[in-house]
């Protein structure tokens, strides 16, 4: 009768899987989908509200980067502890206290004061919020059999991806009804929400374990990618190397990277466990996490200073534009389940070859870059992001034993959010690099001696024969240097994704149960 039941349910899977999801199951679902897509949508707000954030808190430029900087590594720092934590607290008991704290620090961030408190606030959303993705992707993993988890992880990542878009939304709206701290604000009623259902759909999860903590490996690590974080956000606005700054953190990072793999090499019980990268389908599964993590959110970060600057869209327009990229991923999750099923490898490498192709279209556009432009592009992003994770994520764990799916989860969180964080740090150094040393090529041309500029058709709003004329001009430069900016960080995405297809070929694919 048991293998009876078993050959029904796989070939309800064969048709689609969700008539064999159990109301527990889909309880659990709802569950890790408000999760994530709380976690997203604060990914993409504060980018959103941070000019609004800067003048309200008198504060500078790199002053309120900080927000946004110290959040990542709090997040990046605090998501390989989620194994342990979850073997000491049980995963019902991590899962709401860590949502519980997530919409807490969201509360404070609306209500704070000062430049400190606020940034006090984001590092504790960071870190209260890190656990949420990996340990959601390891109860799926572990509840649900082998035939449904490309189901369940389709309908997982629909919180993942759609909360980064639809924060900006959300977030534009309630700015311009009320000021940058509505958009902190309304992460609270949805928070509550998601602890009533963490608290039934894990009430059978209450399991506690105790396991040693390698206190020594967890810091060594933590001042590694902190290091790391600081040295390509900050380097530019400390000229790199000449900083005493720079050299300091380099030296500590390197060091601190060096006592890691010599601890983990050497000790019986590492934090993190090397010998989960002997397995061949999980080790390249963390490289395309870390490559995935690199082109999840970079476009949800560039556009809107690109558009806002350089096009002068209003906010609503900008979000409006960005929710593209949620039709994508929504289109992606019609087949992606199916695609899974029957072709993972082909399902990962056509998802890296639409998001390249992407990067290189938008590296081809100008400054005269349209509505239509902006929605196809982030369209073709978001569709290729969700048609290679699923795949890639069940390929990566299908080999680990069910032990270790809640480490090998944090391991493959903790790549994927620190590719996020350094690719946004190095494409941001990309545009306002490449926006300096073009604005100052360009404006050596722009000289009375130069006879070009005496030619009759030149704009009289660009004459250099007033100083009104010559600050429209010098703008105009700018914006132009600007754009070849944003088209070199497009290229960087681009040859970025290329590069990973390779990765899907090495992969080996396993029967399903």
């Amino acid at each position: 009768m048991a293998a009876e039941t078993t050959s029904v349910s796989t070939e309800s899977a064969e048709k689609g899987g969700l008539f064999t999801i159990s109301g527990r199951q889909w309880l659990i679902l709802l569950m890790v989908q408000l999760a994530n897509m709380l976690f997203g949508m604060t990914i993409t707000l504060a980018n959103l509200v941070l000019p609004q954030m800067r003048g309200n808190l008198s504060a500078t430029q790199e002053e309120i980067s900080w927000v946004i900087t110290l959040n990542l590594v709090a997040t990046a720092v605090a998501t390989p502890m989620t194994g342990w934590l979850a073997s000491r607290l049980g995963w019902r008991n991590l899962m709401f206290f860590t949502v519980l704290g997530f919409t807490v620090t969201s509360l404070l961030c609306g209500i704070a004061g000062s430049l400190e408190t606020l940034i006090l606030a984001r590092v504790a959303q960071g870190a209260f919020g890190a656990p949420i993705m990996p340990l959601g992707q390891a109860i799926l993993l572990a509840t649900f059999p082998k035939h449904l988890q490309p189901t369940a992880l389709v309908m997982w990542g629909i919180g993942a991806v759609f909360g980064p878009v639809l924060g900006p939304i959300l977030g534009s709206m309630a700015t311009e009804a009320y000021d940058w701290r509505a958009a902190f604000f309304m992460i609270v009623p949805p928070g509550v929400a998601a602890l009533v259902c963490i608290w039934f759909a894990l009430s059978g999860h209450t399991t506690r374990t105790v396991v040693r903590f390698d206190w020594i490996g967890f810091i060594a690590l933590s001042v590694a990618m902190t290091a790391a974080q600081l040295i390509f956000d900050r380097g530019h606005r400390l000229d790199w190397f000449d900083s005493t700054q720079m050299i300091l953190f380099a030296f500590v990072g390197v060091l601190a990277l060096y006592i890691f793999i010599v601890h983990c090499l050497t000790v019986p019980e590492p934090f993190l466990n090397p010998r989960l990268l002997l397995d061949r389908n999980f080790s390249l599964g963390v490289l395309l996490a870390l490559v995935m993590g690199m082109l999840n959110f970079i476009s949800i970060v560039l556009f809107p200073t690109l558009l806002h600057d350089l096009r002068g869209y209003p906010d609503n327009a900008i979000a409006a534009l960005i929710a593209a990229r949620g039709i994508g991923n929504w289109t992606a999750f019609l087949v992606i389940a199916r695609l899974t099923r029957i072709a993972p490898r082909f399902a990962i490498v056509l998802g890296m070859t639409i998001q390249a192709a992407a990067g290189f279209w938008m590296a081809e556009w100008d400054i005269n870059l349209t509505e239509h432009d902006v929605f196809w592009g982030n369209f073709m992003l978001g569709l290729g992001q969700s048609i290679a994770f699923t795949p890639m994520t069940v390929m990566a764990f299908s080999t680990l034993p069910a032990r270790q799916v809640t480490e090998g989860s944090a391991i493959f969180t903790l790549m994927r959010n620190f590719g996020s964080s350094l690719f946004i740090s190095i494409s941001v150094l990309i545009v306002s690099r490449s926006t300096a040393a073009n604005y100052s090529q360009m404006t050596e041309y722009i000289t009375p001696y130069n006879k070009s500029l005496a030619l009759p058709g030149l704009p009289q709003a660009w004459s250099l024969e007033s100083t009104s004329s010559l600050l429209s001009l010098s703008n105009e430069i700018l914006r132009q240097a600007a754009m070849i900016g944003y088209l070199n960080a497009f290229h960087l995405m681009a040859f970025t994704a290329l590069a990973a297809i390779p990765l899907a070929a090495f992969m080996s694919r396993v029967a399903r149960e």
